[in-house]
């Protein structure tokens, strides 16, 4: 009887270890799988800061040229005729 109870705590431990296995995996994939994509969220945050940057760079430069140089007037005039 003794030997019975004891096959059955050793096959109990035997199926708890292997789900805390799995467990383990599964966190280590899911743990991988985030910090992946963190380091990609953060890749794409940077672009997206030097991107915005080289836009003000350029929107002050053109408004720097439009000073120096200001635009053709759009005023009442129509179109020339050449005929």
């Amino acid at each position: 009887m003794r030997m019975y109870v004891i096959l059955v705590l050793a096959a109990l431990l035997v199926l708890g270890l292997s789900c805390l296995a799995a467990f383990l995996v599964k966190a280590r994939q899911r743990a991988r799988k985030h910090q992946a994509l963190a380091a990609r969220l953060d890749a794409v945050a940077a672009q997206a800061e030097r991107e915005y940057r080289d836009r003000t760079a350029a929107a002050q430069a053109s408004a720097a040229l439009t000073t120096v140089l200001p635009a053709i007037p759009q005023g009442d005039r129509t179109p020339r005729r050449v005929a």
